[in-house]
């Protein structure tokens, strides 16, 4: 049965108001510093790249240890409200700003508690706390992928242990840090999940999940760059977020656009290219996305980075339009 884009607007909603209560302990809150940026470092005024207009963006800084890292996203579908989770297990809840037209200008009310273990206490040591990416699910739950021990965790609203899923059999015998980086709720209620895998490959692996268990297919690469994230569209479509990185070239990500049909038990998928970032467009380690419909009707999509608690590193969230071809 086809889940409707009403019916995902209030599951999204409710899986952001109840994570920091029902996924997560010992929440606090921190003081976290957003410093507005522009599109491209070298021209305040551009406003667009291939087929993503600027919205606004934010430098997120703090001096709180523990922010930092963030690799999951999720944003409630009125815009408001951000969740955050963090390769340490972490998860940051924040409020969004906008100016009067609608870009993205400020953070506030930031908080950051800590994912709960089956047994309710704090998640600890890193081959426990590498959440990578997340989604909300059917009935208001958040459904979290972890790398390093490969696993999919369900966190339900107001409920602080969460359920074990099932994963994919394949994920089991996979490298420690090449798991599900991507992971989103389709509009018909089932999940879709990609896997980093190896830039020596020109597919990662991905699963589609059906009752009792998961089917495979592939996601298509090229050019090293490696999924990171996903986002499911008003319409059924899905945005990857890709991204590639060397020491010599540094990173860039580009975005690609997944028809609905096309996500299927055994297809190969390929996105369309919507828009590649590279500097001096400000771009960082972007790993999380989200998307959502604006007050008139646009399609918006967020992007927050992983700095890697590195301090050549920067937490960038940033907000852009897809503009029709």
């Amino acid at each position: 049965m086809l889940i409707s884009r009403l019916s995902m607007i209030v599951l999204s909603a409710v899986a952001l108001s109840t994570a920091a209560c029902g996924g997560t302990v010992q929440a606090e809150t921190i003081t976290v510093n957003a410093r507005p940026i522009p599109l491209d470092s070298t021209a305040a005024a551009r406003v667009a790249v291939d087929r993503l207009k600027y919205r606004g963006g934010l430098h997120l800084s703090s001096h709180d240890p523990r922010f930092g890292g963030f690799s999951a996203l999720g944003i409630s579908t009125d815009g408001k409200r951000l969740l955050s989770l963090s390769d340490q297990g972490l998860s940051l809840s924040a409020h969004l700003t906008y100016d009067a037209n609608g870009n993205l200008v400020g953070l506030t009310d930031a908080d950051i508690g800590v994912l709960a273990d089956l047994d309710g206490t704090p998640l600890a040591g890193k081959r426990w706390t590498d959440a990578e990416s997340m989604s909300p699910g059917v009935n208001g739950e958040i459904i979290v992928a972890f790398e390093r021990d490969h696993r999919i965790w369900r966190y339900d609203p107001g409920v602080t242990v969460p359920k074990v899923l099932r994963p994919p059999a394949e994920l089991l015998t996979m490298p420690p840090n090449a798991g599900i980086e991507a992971l989103t709720l389709l509009d018909d209620g089932r999940l879709l999940a990609i896997s980093e895998g190896s830039p020596r490959e020109p597919v990662s692996v991905a699963w589609v999940s059906r009752a009792g268990g998961w089917d495979v297919l592939t996601y298509a690469t090229d050019d090293s760059y490696r999924p990171s994230g996903a986002a499911t569209l008003a319409g059924g479509d899905v945005i990857v977020l890709e991204r590639y990185y060397t020491p010599r070239l540094g990173v860039r990500v580009r975005l690609r656009q997944v028809k609905s049909d096309h996500i299927e038990a055994g297809a190969e998928i390929a996105g369309e290219l919507l828009a590649t970032l590279t500097p001096p467009i400000n771009v960082d380690n972007f790993e999380g996305i989200e998307a959502r419909v604006g007050n008139n009707g646009e399609q918006l999509i967020y992007l927050i980075s992983d700095d890697n608690f590195n301090n050549e590193q920067r937490t960038l969230l940033m907000m852009f339009e897809l503009r029709t071809p």
